[in-house]
């Protein structure tokens, strides 16, 4: 009996297909032991520990092409600063995929809070904000393509990030997404807020829903201090997909030194 077995032996035993062993070969990093009289393709001990190390390179993310490279020419040496690359790869992938989780996450809850309540009224804590700025536009002006393609090059996580509308004061409103181990332009304090959910089709009806968020303060005796924040949540469309939810945001003064006056986010 032949110590060597055959294609399908070798693939069964290894637990991939035999399409996979011709692949290796076809890329010069797998050959039989020999081929019979018969033409099969016959495999010794030596090409299964051959194929174990290719699956296990695989595994950990280099190419066959690298693969390859390495045992045409490759020394210990290379090996292991193939295998540190492929841990710093694997750790880039592992964080991004962690943010990823994280996303999903915020969209479930917030959709669990949020996405399924008619307009609800809250005061809350929160922690400090910090918030990039994008672009600066009138209050009346009515958003659309054009307007954000000649911001830049690229949205700002449009569909990832909840946009900050910043009112700052008089006819004008700045765009803003929240950063992270960055510096930013404008920071959002810490603090007791007055947190107004809602969800609307469109633009229209925003003046409505700000009156009705300043009424609802007057009638509870909170006054607000400092610019009021529209936070568009554009993710929870993904469960209604006809109406966009919305929440109005501004920071209470205790002390009432804010009454009557609007400030610049600190």
């Amino acid at each position: 009996m032949k110590k060597e077995i055959t294609i399908s032996e070798l693939a069964k035993l290894m637990g991939v297909s035999v399409h996979q062993i011709r692949y290796f070969e076809e890329k010069g990093v797998l050959f039989p032991s020999y081929i019979d009289e018969n033409q099969y393709r016959m495999y010794s001990i030596n090409e299964m520990y051959q194929l174990a190390h290719i699956l296990l390179l695989r595994k950990v993310g280099l190419s066959v092409q690298v693969i390859r490279d390495w045992n045409d020419e490759g020394t210990p040496d290379d090996m292991q600063r193939l295998l540190v690359q492929s841990v710093s790869k694997m750790k880039v992938e592992i964080d991004r995929l962690q943010k990823l989780s994280n996303f999903i996450c915020k969209v479930l809850d917030e959709n669990e809070r949020y996405g399924q309540e008619a307009d609800s009224f809250r005061v809350t804590q929160r922690d400090p904000l910090v918030l990039s700025s994008w672009f600066e536009t009138d209050i009346e002006t009515e958003l659309d393509a054009r307007m954000l393609v000649q911001q830049g090059d690229t949205l700002p996580a449009l569909f990832e990030a909840d946009i900050h509308y910043v009112y700052k004061g008089g006819r004008r409103v700045m765009l803003c997404t929240e950063v992270h181990d960055t510096e930013g332009d404008m920071v959002l304090p810490a603090g007791e807020y007055l947190s107004y959910h809602f969800s609307l089709h469109g633009e229209e009806g925003l003046e409505q829903h700000f009156n009705q968020f300043q009424t609802f303060a007057d009638s509870s005796s909170l006054i607000l201090t400092g610019p009021q924040i529209l936070v568009e949540k554009s993710y929870l469309s993904l469960f209604t997909q006809e109406s966009i939810h919305y929440e109005l945001l501004a920071r209470i003064d205790r002390n009432g030194i804010g009454a009557g006056k609007r400030e610049e986010i600190q």
